[in-house]
């Protein structure tokens, strides 16, 4: 059986997190995890994903502290680690909320003001 590698909880870093979830396709697929059920990999195979990038989200969850890789003979099974609630209680919860019911208005970068040129 292969073994993949996952932070301990304590090494499992905010930024790191928002980073990971910055990312549509990786929000998508925490949003689907968060059902409570382990899911395959292929449960988020699709036309308009290649194979490789659907790897490369599941990493990226997994080495942020989001979700457990577990490989049994050939299939991969993700789910979300239960204990991330006991690092960050109610980030989850309240991330997917927003991404759900977004705010009325301009997205965040059409208000943000233009940055500064450098000093030469």
């Amino acid at each position: 059986m292969r073994q993949l590698w996952h932070p301990e909880l304590d090494q499992v870093s905010l930024a790191r997190v928002l980073t990971a979830l910055g990312d549509p396709v990786r929000l998508a697929i925490i949003r689907t995890l968060a059902d409570g059920e382990e899911h395959t990999r292929s449960d988020f195979d699709s036309n308009e994903l290649a194979q490789s990038t659907l790897s490369h989200h599941v990493k990226m969850l997994r080495e942020a502290g989001l979700t457990r890789t577990r490989w049994e003979s050939v299939r991969c099974f993700l789910s979300l680690r239960p204990e991330f609630e006991d690092r960050f209680p109610g980030l989850l919860t309240a991330i997917l909320d927003q991404a759900a019911d977004p705010p009325a208005g301009p997205p965040v970068s059409a208000s943000r003001p233009p940055l500064p040129r450098p000093v030469r």
